[in-house]
């Protein structure tokens, strides 16, 4: 069964966090480390904060979205940062 993640990072060095969707937390964290995204690069080194995975792709997707809305970033920084 192919499962579906969306993941938190916190950055270790700036005061930035990072909400993201995979099927591969681990190799995307490396990703993330390596600097191969450009959005988050200038942020690394990334620690993972906790993930959540989803049968649902659709599921997966709309948990990532909720997470980046002003209420999402609330609740996140609220229960999950």
């Amino acid at each position: 069964m192919t499962m579906f993640y969306v993941y938190l990072l916190r950055s270790l060095n700036y005061n930035q966090t990072y909400v993201g969707f995979s099927r591969d937390v681990q190799i995307r964290l490396n990703h993330h480390n390596e600097g191969k995204s450009p959005h988050t690069s200038k942020y690394k080194p990334w620690k993972l904060v906790t993930y959540f995975g989803f049968e649902s792709e659709s599921r997966a997707r709309e948990f990532e979205k909720y997470l980046k809305t002003g209420s999402g970033i609330a609740f996140a920084r609220r229960h999950l940062f």
